[in-house]
């Protein structure tokens, strides 16, 4: 195999990967052959497909771990995660414009949620909405608890895009939390921002998808409103 137009022997190699996870139908978990079956169908070395090997594990594609063949891999929103990190630190993107697209995401899988969520899915969610309250002024505990909320609605939604890409706005969420929560400098208004989560909570608690879109609404106004006019 020669190197082909737009890429390396690797990036060949891992899009032949790729093609033989689609052709043989396999799925998440499923073996694949081992470096040495790649290197001789393409006629490659074996460093040629270690390389690709490890360009698929970087962005979740195919999992590999020593002392056994690598398989096909989940998805995985922290992949997706890095990138947004990425785009907004090179200032091709900035936290408003995720904050948009997360305020969409974050209403419609409230809606979902109300609809879908078992018993356990309301009991977690409201659990995390009870922990932000007991957290206090433990910021890094508030932190925790509300990327939890939103992950467990997420799950609720049923829909796992929607929950690996909630998943991806972790590492922004870590920051701009704590940056929303200090905007907050009343008891009263630290007091609004909870009972917005437990608002959530409750509409998702009782299946209302109508109250669960409006409080969700109601919580991205109330929370972030002063973080994205600064």
């Amino acid at each position: 195999m020669t190197p082909v137009e737009g890429g390396s022997l690797a990036d060949h190699a891992a899009r032949r990967v790729r093609e033989h996870i689609r052709a043989h139908d396999l799925k998440v978990g499923d073996p694949l052959p081992g470096e040495g079956w790649f290197a001789t169908d393409l006629g490659v070395s074996r460093a040629v497909i270690r390389e690709a090997f490890g360009a698929l594990a970087a962005l979740r594609l195919i999992d590999v771990a020593n002392g056994r063949r690598a398989r096909v891999g989940a998805i995985d929103g922290s992949v997706m995660g890095t990138s947004i990190e990425h785009a907004v630190v090179t200032a091709q993107i900035s936290v408003a414009e995720v904050w948009d697209v997360r305020r969409t995401l974050e209403m419609r899988t409230a809606e979902l949620a109300a609809c879908h969520r078992t018993a356990a899915d309301a009991d977690e969610i409201a659990r995390e909405a009870d922990a932000m309250v007991a957290a206090g002024d433990a910021l890094q505990q508030v932190t925790q608890h509300d990327i939890l909320f939103h992950q467990a609605i997420a799950r609720a939604s049923g829909n796992t895009l929607f929950r690996q890409t909630i998943r991806s706005f972790e590492p922004l969420m870590t920051i701009a939390v704590p940056v929303a929560w200090r905007t907050r400098v009343t008891p009263e208004q630290r007091r609004d921002i909870l009972r917005t989560h437990q608002q959530i909570a409750d509409a998702i608690h009782r299946s209302d998808p109508a109250a669960a879109v409006q409080a969700m609404d109601s919580h991205f106004i109330a929370s972030i409103s002063e973080l994205l006019h600064r």
